[in-house]
């Protein structure tokens, strides 16, 4: 009985210590996966396209990272210019789908802000 206590306190206490780290940034390849899971019918070309521009945007995001912790701000600090990478990242991301598929990553794009909004995370 000791031995089973002892390893679901050593389990809750491996999980606490890995949801305490937060997500990982995914990658663009992660990225481009996801989005071929979430939206249907993307052809080739538009997976090449996508993932080209979260390569670019995963680049420019590190530079910002870079330079602000360079700069020692803050990632308050940072956020206009996410939020202007982000809606520049959308809007490539928008011209390159067809209306079916650009509706759905709209609707992807909405939900994950909402659930941003309630602290749930962007995922």
């Amino acid at each position: 009985m000791k031995k089973l206590l002892l390893v679901c306190a050593f389990v809750i206490g491996v999980s606490a210590v890995s949801f305490a780290q937060g997500r990982q940034q995914q990658t663009p390849a992660q990225q481009v996966e996801r989005l071929k899971t979430q939206i249907t019918g993307l052809t080739d070309d538009q997976v090449a396209k996508v993932t080209t521009i979260f390569t670019a945007s995963a680049k420019s995001q590190d530079s910002l990272r870079a330079a602000a912790t360079a700069a020692g701000t803050d990632r308050a600090a940072m956020r206009p210019a996410q939020t202007a990478l982000r809606a520049a990242q959308t809007a490539k991301i928008m011209a390159i789908l067809t209306p079916d598929q650009a509706a759905a990553y709209k609707k992807i794009q909405d939900d994950a802000a909402a659930r941003r909004a309630q602290g749930g995370g962007g995922n």
